[in-house]
């Protein structure tokens, strides 16, 4: 029916779609997001509703600005480093808003742009890879095995759902599962709490004093500047170019973006915030192939922080770890896979997995994969070391 395939067409070119694969690739990103959000309230003692309302609005935007699976994700080292060390909220601030300056400042300066051409596509691949790296060792070390037996068959369970109805379109594997942990969850005597009207609370955001701000660089921001201009910025520019080339996704784009969410963060006391070649991965994984996907996963953090609002406070407890980590495992295989096109030629495949291997095992190894990649790949250009260093076998 023409009428039908027009609509749908028109729906994919204004980027935003809402059928049950867009649903599906919604949650692709959950088992990253969810337990990060989660700690970093509980160990600053952050209002709960107000930053999960907050992340939610963000990827609605994300997803509008969009028009393709560009999540909202929590920065991962502010996250540990906030957990670790029991950060105040307005600490907290003023790391993002110290992040926001800098990121905006090597934006609009042309700076991440002239990182772009010193950093080669091997390099940026090395950085997807130690990213998932991480990521499935975080899944197979922390979320698989935190409810024992029960929890592994329940992993196990999810994980054959998962790569079973990857391709479906009817019956989603990410939603199936995520019913299935809900199921779970109430089973094993978890409690979402209780609605009471009368609960209803605010808790005023956090206005970061000098001292916060100075705190904020030195222990959150200097930290996650290396590698959210590896992961952030340079590897999701590149999956956007590989999966979406049409949208045309440029690094300003995405500087300002990532800048001007985090200053909203930083104002209006909410946690800070990057787009992230792991979510996207993910939701890719899963089916999101619009804006649509991100839209519907910020109505999914936007409940959320509505139920806890009301009460709803231990609501995550609905959706268990060992289903989360089945969830994330996936999204670090996308992740780890985009190296192959990187392993012909060889040298270029053996920097990929050297910059990966370092970034998964070193502190700091993001930035240290990086630059001995770039290095490696400036040495090859020598005249010294055609001979050695060649991409391609010299053809007699």
């Amino acid at each position: 029916m023409p009428h039908i395939a027009n609509a749908r067409s028109a729906q994919f070119k204004c980027g935003l779609r809402f059928d049950r694969r867009e649903i599906s690739g919604a949650f692709g990103d959950l088992g990253t997001d969810l337990p990060l959000l989660a700690g970093v309230i509980l160990a600053s003692g952050m209002d709960s509703g107000w930053t999960f309302v907050l992340f939610g609005l963000m990827q609605i935007a994300a997803g509008v600005i969009y028009g393709i699976p560009m999540p909202v994700q929590p920065l991962k080292a502010v996250a540990a480093l906030v957990i670790a060390h029991q950060l105040d909220p307005s600490v907290i601030s003023g790391g993002a808003f110290s992040i926001a300056v800098i990121m905006l400042v090597l934006t609009l300066a042309g700076a991440i742009d002239g990182l772009a051409r010193l950093i080669p596509r091997s390099v940026i691949r090395g950085v997807q890879f130690g990213l998932g790296l991480s990521l499935g060792w975080l899944a197979l070390s922390k979320y698989l095995p935190s409810h024992g037996i029960s929890g592994w068959l329940l992993s196990v369970t999810c994980l054959t759902i998962l790569l079973v109805f990857k391709r479906e379109k009817r019956f989603p594997g990410a939603i199936m599962v995520l019913l299935i942990g809900v199921t779970y969850a109430l089973s094993t005597g978890a409690d979402p709490g209780t609605l009471s009207p009368f609960s209803m609370h605010f808790q005023a955001p956090a206005v970061p004093a000098p001292q916060d701000l100075w705190l904020g660089l030195i222990l959150l921001a200097l930290p996650q500047v290396p590698l959210s201009i590896g992961n952030s910025m340079l590897a999701t520019r590149q999956l956007a170019d590989d999966w979406f080339p049409e949208r045309r996704v440029t690094l300003r784009k995405i500087g300002v973006t990532y800048s001007m969410f985090n200053f909203i963060a930083a104002l209006c006391g909410g946690i800070p915030v990057c787009h992230g070649s792991g979510g996207m991965a993910g939701q890719y994984a899963f089916g999101g192939r619009t804006g649509g996907t991100v839209v519907i996963n910020g109505l999914f953090y936007l409940g959320i922080g509505v139920a806890c609002f009301f009460g709803f406070n231990d609501i995550v407890a609905l959706f268990p770890l060992p289903v989360l980590g089945a969830i994330l495992l996936i999204e670090s295989i996308t992740l780890m896979t985009c190296v192959r096109d990187t392993l012909q030629p060889r040298f270029d495949g053996a920097i990929a997995l050297s910059v990966g291997l370092i970034a998964f095992w070193l502190p700091n190894g993001f930035l240290i994969g990086m630059m001995v990649g770039a290095l490696a790949e400036a040495l090859r250009r020598f005249p010294f070391s055609g001979t050695i260093l060649q991409s391609e076998p010299t053809k007699q």
